[in-house]
């Protein structure tokens, strides 16, 4: 049955495609939150999916198998034939496309993305872009012409213009592009938390038009712990601290990496802790790498891993000491948040955000402060030896955010 106007939501999905096979970030998670619930709600949901060819469509019939695929529970399929011949895509960014255009209720060349819209979706759907990816003048034009729709932004933070020392050159642009469209086209900006409000609204006035916006908390979801998705040698042997994020400058690695070569030097092997780095190598890193990959601590106190399952994290970070956030920025930080909702201590950078977020929950520490940081990390380290884990700050008790609430909140809205 055809929806009726007004009534159809269009997501998105071109961003959680394109990352197939991959460990997810913590945008892709919210991608794939916002496609879990589009599908359960009663208005009818579709997705939209940029390829290297054009643009697919999907049915909820076709969402859900996708949601499947990204969460494992069905392997990707085969590489079809179309997909191998653009050089650009990796092998599993080739099944990823060949497996939207199987799933595919209709299918497009780019110029034909407004005509494939009208004929299949109700007049005033509305538009879902949550994962900063094809927001672009074709698909918003083509939102808004072709089937009268509106169009519903999720910014993550402006880290790219805040802090453009960390980036690569051409992401900066990009995302000055992105902001300069939702200050064109958007009808309402989601926001994850009043700071990222704040900090996008002041760069969409320097753009021109501040869009309507609305902050709604992201959900702070809990995988099962699977122990026996870890690899040998993990949990390690004795007391150990987590960090959970891809390996990138404005993570700050580089600090814990400062404090356990000087921790080394002045703790007794018996009571030295362990430092279990958990996510991938990301980019304009090359000299944290390079200490990293010639550190005699590497396999030793510090153990990298990059394709740990959520539920593998979860069982690491469910025995730790503490987890540690040393984030020169972050837009929200939701492992962090998934710490604190385990009840792991937590360690962290005194951002506004995370006060935004955890309240009094973390202990904060000053970044140009190491030996804080280290005094800090041996209290936490004493206190497991000692069998008071999980006390201090952790016992206060954290009612995360809920993904209930955060659509409660933007479904109303939009």
């Amino acid at each position: 049955m055809r929806a009726k106007p007004g009534e159809a939501r269009l997501l998105d999905l071109t961003r959680l495609v394109s990352r197939a096979g991959r460990v997810p970030t913590g945008v892709d998670r919210v991608e794939l939150a916002y496609l879990r619930a589009l599908v359960a709600a009663k208005t009818p949901a579709f997705g939209l999916v940029r390829t290297s060819l054009g643009y697919i469509l999907l049915d909820e019939d076709g969402m859900c198998a996708m949601a499947e695929r990204v969460e494992g529970r069905v392997s990707w399929g085969p590489a079809d034939r179309l997909s191998r011949l653009s050089r650009r895509l990796d092998p599993a960014q080739q099944r990823g496309q060949s497996d939207a255009r199987r799933l595919a209720r209709a299918r497009t060349v780019r110029p034909g993305l407004k005509r494939m819209l009208a004929r299949h979706l109700p007049q005033g759907t509305r538009y879902f872009n949550v994962g900063h990816t094809n927001l672009t003048e074709r698909v918003t034009q083509a939102v808004k012409q072709g089937v009268n729709g509106t169009i519903n932004v999720m910014v993550h933070d402006t880290i790219p213009l805040d802090h453009p020392l960390y980036q690569r050159p051409e992401s900066i642009e990009r995302f000055r592009r992105m902001m300069g469209r939702v200050s064109r086209d958007a009808d309402l900006v989601i926001y994850n938390s009043r700071h990222t409000r704040q900090s996008a609204e002041r760069r969409l006035e320097e753009t021109g038009r501040v869009p309507p916006g609305l902050v709604a908390k992201l959900g702070v979801e809990l995988s099962e712990p699977r122990p026996g998705d870890l690899p040998a040698g993990l949990p390690p042997e004795g007391v150990y601290f987590v960090t959970v994020g891809t390996i990138e400058p404005r993570k700050n690695h580089a600090l814990l990496l400062d404090i356990w070569e000087r921790m080394v030097k002045q703790t007794i092997p018996q009571e030295m802790p362990h430092l279990v780095i958990c996510g991938q190598r990301g980019w304009m890193n090359e000299e944290l790498f390079f200490r990293l990959d010639r550190s005699a601590l590497l396999g030793q106190h510090i153990h990298e891993h990059g394709d740990l399952s959520d539920g593998a994290i979860a069982a690491l970070v469910q025995g730790a000491a503490g987890a540690l956030y040393p984030s020169l920025a972050e837009g929200f930080g939701l492992p962090m948040a998934e710490a604190a909702a385990m009840g792991v201590p937590v360690i962290c950078a005194d951002l506004p955000v995370y006060r935004e977020v955890l309240g009094d929950i973390p202990v904060y520490a000053s970044l140009k402060d190491s030996y804080l940081w280290q005094r800090r990390i041996t209290s936490l380290a004493d206190s497991q030896r000692a069998g008071k884990a999980g006390s201090g700050h952790a016992a206060k008790g954290f009612e995360p955010p809920t993904w209930g609430g955060h659509f409660n909140a933007v479904l109303k809205m939009a």
